[in-house]
Parts: structure tokens; C-alpha cells; sequence
């Protein structure tokens, strides 16, 4: 017994075979081209391009954590600087 993956691939074989020996061959030639060409005008990315662009971002957003992060220590430093002159300038 096939699968429902092998089974819908032969079916979609099949007709595809079917289609190439009748008029609609054309057609389809011709809605595959008006559709590539339709697809093409969207702007749409592939999907290694929105895997790339992912992972920029992602590697982006952890270094933006790290310098948040450093920021924050930085500015403890410095508040501590600050409370330790305010300590060092008291009679």
C-alpha cells in the first residue's frame, strides 16, 4: 500500500503526463510564465535569503544585548565613581 505522499506524487504525475499530451500543455506553459513573471514583480525573497537575513538579525539582536549590557555596567561604574567622590569630598 503507498503512502499518501507517494500516492498524491503519482497522482500529480499522472495528470501532469496528461497534460503534456493535450491543448492545456500551453496553458499551463503559459500561466506558469504569467505567474513567474507576476511572482517575480512582488519583491518576494527566496528562502536562503530570509534564512541569511534571519540570522543576521538574530546575531544583531544578541550583540545589541551584549552592549545593553555593557551600558548598564558602565554606567554602574560610573555611578559608583561619582557616590565615591561625593564619600571622599565630605569633612
Amino acid at each position: 500500500m503507498k503512502s499518501r505522499t507517494e500516492w498524491l506524487s503519482e497522482m500529480q504525475q499522472n495528470f501532469s503526463d496528461f497534460i503534456a499530451k493535450t491543448p492545456a500543455a500551453d496553458l499551463e506553459k503559459n500561466a506558469r510564465a504569467f505567474m513567474t513573471q507576476a511572482f517575480s514583480n512582488l519583491d518576494l525573497l527566496t528562502r536562503d535569503e530570509f534564512d541569511t537575513q534571519s540570522a543576521l538579525l538574530e546575531r544583531a539582536l544578541l550583540r545589541l544585548a551584549a552592549l545593553e549590557k555593557r551600558v548598564e555596567q558602565l554606567e554602574q561604574r560610573l555611578q559608583n565613581t561619582e557616590t565615591q567622590h561625593i564619600e571622599d569630598d565630605r569633612p
